[in-house]
């Protein structure tokens, strides 16, 4: 174990907050603690080097890259930075180092499932009343080891009560959670539907009305866009007036007095039920245009045209009497397996030679129909390629992790999309060919790739590679084939986006360029989580993040005793729904999904709140934030510190 020399200050006091993992979602997570939410936080890092004075110069690099991020996210020094430690393995001995049995609460965020299950069912051993907030990709696993690490926590201490303490453990993907912002940017000016767990939270983006037209404001207006945000030449994240940012949660007065700009509006609340995906696989109820081929189907067509005409004609020229008779002989003359009609009449010879005919090119027309079959049920299991007439869809880079996620999501809101991956094993190839997504195998930076994905007739490019250079190409790639292409990239580095912005923005004044940080996304909802269950989710706004928070009023004296219009801190918090159950038949957890089996149980949620009622202390209520803002709500520190409302 390595730990990076640091100012004296002892061993970690109880109730700090321990983030364990090694990428740019532990880095931001463990700067989102210590300067939104004022924690003392403890980075566990695995070595890097194997010299130690290498190991000590890697762990002060990793340092003052969160420094780095506290001050962009904070606006400011003064927070006290992290404390880093390298262990070679996350065992308990690490663990106990990190000072798991006194801490409040434990990220485990790997980019590895197993080594994250493994770290967590230790950590609960050491600490059963430790809040856990794990890193999960797999979600039916997540939803087991949910439950198991829950019942541990309540049979290792007797009495313990995980509802009531808030000793919870919370499964997350930081695929999950970028993947709505993601899904959006690429198709920006659309409403967008926003999944907070156990909450579906429908945020419009409404364009600025027209003169002499009022807005309608929904349930209420979450946030101001920038002046900028659909503006093609303009910087992302900037207003007019060089005031950089979105304006969250205004007042009446800052929403009447900004015109020319849109508007995020909370409209509809509803419970989300299992997501529904288009379905359009191949093979059950398989369209008959779709099995055979149209010349194939005249083919058989004329075939049986023929047979038809010579039964009928052995029945109109025979003794037969009965039509059925007359068939089944032709049948017979048709595979050759009837006797010759030697001694029969000249038509019925005639008509037998004639059936022979037929049969010869019925059997090739057999074989190729059953070859044709086979082929299509094989294909349909395979990678489509893109349709000849495609048009008006979205281009999707990479099919890891997030982009496997952002696929799911595109199609669920039924848009069409073009996917580019160069590995034909990863992860989201099986995804693509369940959903009969079109898929183009290759590397994007290579010559004809874009092209065959039909990105000149493409309506957006959503780059979501783990590479930022691979991303750029791709988006300067297309620019060449487009030049007004809706371009959304995939960018970690803040200071290489807005150079990105500024090149792309003055050689393409017409087109429109995003960035978007999957850790920079993911990091507010992961610290949200380990304040507690209170955080139902988050909605992104354009770079920066809105949380929405249960809370009891109770403690809190910002809130109680306060009517809703009081309680309302512009660019800090707002309240948004009241739950009007009593406090013994209320859910623990609002955003836990209803259990299989359990019947639906309504939380009396009431959405459209009357401004002049007041808050008692028995009461819970539903709050919208800014991360400053709730993290003041939240704070522990009886010092507060002065309150930004930009962010």
């Amino acid at each position: 174990m390595v730990v990076l020399p640091q100012p004296a200050r002892g061993a970690p006091r109880p109730g700090h907050m321990i983030v364990c993992g090694d990428d740019a979602l532990a880095e931001r997570l463990a700067a989102e603690l210590a300067s939104v939410y004022r924690e003392r936080v403890t980075l566990v890092v695995p070595p890097g080097p194997r010299t130690e004075s290498a190991a000590r110069a890697g762990a002060a690099a990793l340092l003052s890259r969160v420094q780095a991020v506290m001050n962009r996210s904070d606006g400011g020094l003064g927070r006290q930075a992290p404390r880093v430690l390298q262990a070679p393995e996350l065992d308990a001995a690490a663990l106990t180092e990190a000072g798991v049995r006194e801490a409040a609460a434990l990220a485990l965020v790997f980019d590895d499932d197993e080594a994250n299950i493994h770290a967590a069912l230790a950590a609960r051993r050491l600490n059963p009343r430790l809040r856990l907030v794990i890193r999960l990709y797999n979600r039916k696993l997540g939803q087991h080891l949910e439950e198991l690490l829950d019942q541990a926590a309540a049979l290792a201490v007797p009495g313990l009560d995980p509802e009531a303490l808030d000793t919870s453990t919370t499964v997350l993907s930081d695929a999950d959670t970028a993947a709505p912002a993601l899904a959006a940017t690429a198709v920006a000016g659309t409403s967008k539907v926003v999944q907070a767990d156990g909450l579906l939270l429908r945020a419009v983006e409404r364009t600025p009305p027209s003169p002499g037209r009022v807005a309608d404001p929904g349930l209420c207006t979450l946030a101001l866009l920038s002046s900028t945000a659909n503006d093609p030449a303009g910087a992302e994240g900037s207003d007019a007036s060089g005031r950089e940012g979105p304006t969250l949660l205004p007042d009446d007065e800052t929403v009447a007095a900004a015109t020319g700009r849109g508007t995020v509006v909370l409209e509809t609340v509803a419970h989300s039920g299992a997501a529904s995906v288009p379905g359009r696989l191949a093979g059950r109820g398989l369209p008959l245009a779709q099995l055979f081929s149209r010349r194939l189907r005249w083919s058989l067509a004329g075939l049986l045209v023929s047979v038809l005409a010579l039964a009928v004609a052995t029945w109109l020229t025979s003794e037969q009497k009965h039509p059925l008779h007359a068939g089944y002989l032709t049948l017979l003359d048709l595979f050759a397996i009837n006797d010759p009609a030697l001694d029969e009449p000249t038509s019925r010879q005639v008509l037998q030679l004639l059936s022979g005919l037929a049969g010869l090119l019925f059997l090739p027309v057999l074989l190729a129909a059953a070859l044709e079959a086979y082929g299509t049920f094989r294909t349909a299991s395979a990678l489509r390629r893109p349709p000849r007439g495609l048009s008006g869809h979205v281009v999707l880079l990479g099919l890891g992790k997030v982009g496997t996620r952002v696929l799911s999501r595109l199609t669920e809101l039924g848009i069409p999309v073009v996917c580019v991956e160069e590995d034909p094993e990863a992860r989201g190839i099986p995804v693509a060919r369940r959903q009969r997504v079109p898929v183009v195998i290759g590397d994007v930076t290579e010559r004809g790739v874009l092209e065959a994905a039909k990105v000149h007739r493409a309506h957006s490019l959503l780059a979501l590679t783990s590479s930022d250079t691979t991303n750029l190409e791709a988006a300067l790639s297309a620019r060449s084939i487009k030049p007004d292409l809706r371009a959304a990239l995939r960018l970690y580095d803040d200071e290489f986006a807005t150079a990105v912005y500024r090149t792309l923005r003055a050689a393409h004044p017409r087109a429109l360029t995003r960035s978007r940080s999957v850790s920079s996304l993911a990091a507010p909802a992961f610290a949200g989580a380990m304040m507690g269950r209170r955080i139902l989710g988050a909605i992104p706004v354009e770079r920066r993040v809105l949380l929405f928070a249960a809370l009891e009023v109770a403690g809190h004296p910002q809130l109680a005793g306060r009517t809703v219009g009081e309680s309302f801190r512009a660019g800090a918090w707002r309240v948004v729904a009241l739950d009007t159950s009593s406090p013994d038949e209320r859910l623990p957890d609002l955003a836990a999904p209803p259990r299989p089996g359990s019947a639906d149980r309504s939380t009396g949620l009431v959405w459209d709140l009357h401004p002049g009622y007041v808050l008692r202390p028995e009461d819970r209520v539903v709050l919208a934030a800014t991360r400053q803002g709730l993290a003041e709500l939240l704070r522990r520190d009886p010092h507060p510190t002065p309150r930004r409302t930009d962010a």
